[in-house]
């Protein structure tokens, strides 16, 4: 059995494979995108092919081996053990507006097809909460009506959050996703902006997929909302048993994967219980290129249930150098070792 914090993220059932199996299922692709996001312009995903269908393992490239290994138990999940059964068979994805310049909100929007909602990176290192506020701003002038939420992903300081929180709430927000670093910051800041007066949800992601304790935000009334995603939390299964013990409105989101790594996020999504929003799984309008053509992309704002399968050709097309397959390899053997030893 494998453990972290909270969660089982892997149990007896299904045999876990050996590491020989994992270099042998496995495919290195770098993938194009058409704007910079997370200040990356090439995504570098490892996909496993194995009985049950294909798998993601793509962890970002700072992350080292204790937090890289549960993307690596979420990709084993898929291929070797499929998805839970799900109970809807679409679930609606938002649109998301990287931390662009107010001017190309337009042409960044025009790459979603009927999204009612829209969440818009703001606390770019290097901008200004003025930038934040204009592109928000102009997301609100594209898109009348749309339902807004922004994620800062830590960027901001305590008080910069409550200054650049007091002027977005005009936009009527869904909610603020990790404005502040951990869940203490998020503690915080909520008391500060309820003190004020100010009427705005907040959303953990990082305080809960980066913690060894995922459900001490909803202990600590930290936030009302909780991001879950697949891959940083272990897997469906893991993630669904946190968003059950958490007791919270859940919001799943993407890891900037591939069509395979969505196809596990909406598996997510379509087994939850409970669906009040959007989903954060739209980010295929990101990339240039990708495994499949067309990538698992929104139609009419929703997303479709059910695994994909990468194309051959694409495979072949987008594949690394023998340099950085070697790198991925090291990297998988050291995730493993973290996992079993």
């Amino acid at each position: 059995m494998i453990e972290r914090g909270a969660s089982v993220l892997w149990d007896e059932s299904v045999r876990f494979p050996s590491l020989a199996e994992l270099k042998e299922a496995a495919v290195v692709v770098r993938l194009p995108m058409n704007v910079r996001f997370r200040g990356v312009v090439e995504r570098e995903v490892l996909l496993l092919e194995g009985p049950a269908g294909w798998g993601e393992f793509s962890p970002f490239l700072e992350y080292g081996p204790a937090e890289a290994s549960r993307w690596l138990v979420a990709g084993v999940e898929a291929a070797w053990r499929g998805w839970p059964e799900p109970v809807r068979d679409a679930v609606p994805v938002n649109g998301t507006v990287p931390a662009v310049a107010a001017e190309r909100v337009p042409e960044v929007l025009a790459r979603y097809d009927g999204v009612g909602t829209v969440k818009v990176k703001v606390a770019e290192r290097g901008q200004s909460v003025d930038e934040d506020v204009a592109r928000v701003a102009a997301v609100a002038r594209e898109l009348p009506g749309v339902r807004i939420r922004v994620d800062a992903n830590e960027g901001w300081d305590h008080k910069t959050a409550v200054d650049a929180l007091s002027r977005l709430a005009e936009f009527d927000l869904e909610y603020a996703e990790q404005p502040v670093a951990g869940i203490e910051g998020l503690a915080r800041l909520r008391e500060a902006l309820d003190a004020r007066g100010v009427g705005v949800r907040l959303a953990a992601d990082e305080a809960v997929r980066k913690s060894d304790d995922p459900l001490k935000v909803a202990r600590m009334g930290a936030a009302e909302v909780i991001i879950v995603k697949v891959q940083p939390l272990g897997g469906v299964r893991a993630a669904l048993q946190i968003v059950e013990q958490a007791g919270l409105d859940a919001v799943v989101s993407s890891a900037l994967d591939s069509s395979v790594g969505l196809a596990g996020g909406v598996a997510l999504a379509a087994a939850l219980p409970e669906l009040k929003y959007a989903c954060g799984l739209g980010t295929g309008a990101l990339f240039d290129d990708d495994v499949v053509v067309p990538g698992l992309k929104p139609q009419a704002g929703v997303l479709p249930v059910g695994a994909v399968v990468p194309e051959r050709g694409k495979l072949e097309a987008l594949a690394v150098d023998a340099g950085r397959r070697a790198w991925w390899m090291d990297r998988l053997e050291a995730c493993y070792a973290e996992l079993l030893g």
